[in-house]
Order: C-alpha cells, then structure tokens, then sequence
C-alpha cells in the first residue's frame, strides 16, 4: 500500500503554462503549431488544464494575443481546460475582457479560465502603450476585478452588459508573485495560482497568507492554491541540465534588457554569463522551484515540492528549444504521476 505522502503526490492534478515560445530561426506561426502539438499531447496524457500567458515586446514570447491563442487551443482539443495564466488585466478595459471570455466560454461551455493578473507582462514603454496611462495602482485592480464579476453576473437592468459573457460561470483565478493577489484571493474567496517558477522565495509566505486570510465565497468553499514549477525532465541527468541552459540563456538575455528569443542548449553556460548574472538567474531559477534531471531527480524533487507547498494542483513550465524534447518532458512527468 502507497503512504500518504506518495497517494497524495500521485493524487495531485498536473496543469501546463505555455509561453507560446519562438526558438530561434523560427516564428510566431511554427510556436502556435507546437502549441496546438503540446496541448494535444498533454491532453492526452491526462493533464487539467492547459494555461497561457499574456506578455508583450517579447521576441521569443507569441502569446500577447492570449484570448485569441486560448480559443485557437481549445478548438484543437476537445476536453482539456483552457485558459490565461494570466490576463494582465490592467492593461485592458474590463468589459472587452468579459466579452472575450464570455465568447470563449460560449464557443467551448465548462472548458474556459480566467486567470488574472496584475503586472503589465512588460517593461514600461510596452504598459504605456497599452494603457496609455501608468497610474493604476492596487486600489484600481480590485475595483476593475469586482467590475469584471459584475459582468459575468446575469442582470438585464444594468446599463453596460457583457453579450456574451453575463450569467456565465468562468472560473476567476488571481495570480501573483507577491503577497497582495494572495490576500485580495482569501478576501474574494477565490483559487490563487503562484508563480513559484519565477518568485521562489515568495512562494510560502503567499501560500500562508492565501489559506489563513481565505473567506469562503460562493465558488470556493476552501482554499484552493496551484503553484507554478518549471520542469525539464530529460531520460538523464545531463541531457535535462543541457536542456536547461535555454531558459538560463532567456533569462540572461531579460536581466540584460536585450530579450531575445528562445535559445538553443548550449554546452558550456559558463562562458556566456559573469558571476553576478549567475549568482542573479540561480537565485530566481531556484532549484525549488526550477527542477532539471532525469525521471529519478525529478519525481524526488517534485515531491518535495508538493509536500513543501502543500499544493493542491501544480502548473508545469517548460522552456524547451526541441519541440520532441519539450513533448518528452511533460509525457516523463506524466508518467512519474502514473497517468
């Protein structure tokens, strides 16, 4: 008979983040196609739910347009849960994000999520040319976030109405890397997603606050917190630490202010980054968070992450140049999960 800790690891829904990655020498058209190829494939291999997230004035990232990326997904799948992990919702006027997820929802009914965040997925310039203004602060974000809920409630006296979008049941997940979206996610009594995968040291401190602060709501009786891991899981310890080198390269390129797009594994990645942009990418890619080896050091890592988190269903990031290595990755992780 398995233990408890071992039942639970197996017990714990597996999702997918897809940043929608362009490899070098490649394009926005070849990213959606291995997209379509991952979520089908992962679909298949019994995971929950399959997430993508919106950034801008990012050449290796294609998923800006994300609502229109979330439907070209989930009309190639057929039972999967498609969603945004996350809108940036201030960048956007709330009724168009209503509007957009009442279309999907309608299009695919029981299959959409709405996850929402904060930050611009961007640097400044990109905000501004978004939102044309800089000065929405936390007090806006709840506001626009209670706004949001407003249109998806069924009221036909109200002068302004999500058609199609009001009276429909999208799940709303607030996402975050810092303590506020877990507190206003206890407050809303709402699921919270964590982006352990580039927030480690924030990941306990949010994950207490969300569960000791959570008031139930009418769609969530009890906390209910995902939490993000990059994964690169290879057949050996060596092909997953080369494999690694990519995102190492992608971050690298961020710190440096010269995004680029996604790398191919190097050998040595020692000879392209000084001490300090080391010292900064490993404490980020912490390797809590960040897990890279063999089935073997993978199921041992991610099962210490589960018991440390105490997650209630992990999101898998995996930046991978090969389009076969990144497939392969996610069918290893399924498998350690016995699916």
């Amino acid at each position: 008979m398995a233990s408890n800790q071992t039942k639970l690891f197996y017990d714990i829904p597996l999702s997918v983040l897809d940043l929608a990655p362009i490899a070098e020498g490649s394009n926005a058209e070849q990213s959606f196609k291995h997209s379509v190829e991952l979520a089908q494939h992962t679909e298949k291999l019994g995971f929950n739910r399959y997430w993508l997230a919106e950034h801008h004035n990012m050449p290796g990232i294609a998923s800006s347009a994300t609502s229109v990326i979330i439907g070209h997904i989930a009309g190639a799948t057929k039972k999967i849960r498609v969603g945004a992990g996350g809108i940036m919702l201030p960048n956007h006027a709330t009724l168009v994000i209503a509007e957009q997820f009442g279309t999907l929802e309608s299009l695919y009914p029981g299959r959409i999520d709405l996850g929402l965040g904060r930050a611009p997925g961007s640097d400044q310039a990109t905000a501004y040319a978004l939102r044309r203004t800089l000065n929405r602060g936390a007090e806006e974000f709840q506001d626009q976030l209670e706004e949001l809920q407003d249109y998806f409630e069924y009221n036909t006296s109200a002068r302004v109405r999500a058609i199609p979008g009001e009276g429909l049941k999208i799940p709303i997940w607030l996402l975050g890397s810092s303590g506020f979206s877990a507190q206003l996610a206890a407050q809303k009594g709402l699921p919270f997603s964590f982006a352990s995968h580039f927030a480690p040291d924030y990941t306990l401190p949010a994950l207490k606050l969300y569960r000791e602060n959570f008031k139930p709501s009418d769609v969530l009786q009890e906390p209910y917190a995902m939490v993000g891991v990059n994964v690169i899981a290879a057949d050996t310890d060596e092909k997953a630490q080369w494999l690694a080198t990519s995102q190492q390269q992608q971050f690298l390129s961020l710190i440096r202010g010269t995004p680029t797009q996604l790398k191919p594994p190097i050998e040595n990645i020692s000879e392209v980054w000084s001490p300090m942009e080391q010292a900064h990418i490993e404490k980020t890619l912490d390797s809590r968070s960040t897990i890279v080896g063999n089935p073997e050091t993978v199921k041992r890592k991610l099962e210490s992450f589960i018991k440390e988190t105490n997650a209630d269903e992990v999101i898998i990031n995996s930046q991978i140049f090969y389009q076969e290595d990144r497939l392969r990755s996610y069918e290893i992780v399924a498998e350690l999960f016995g699916k």
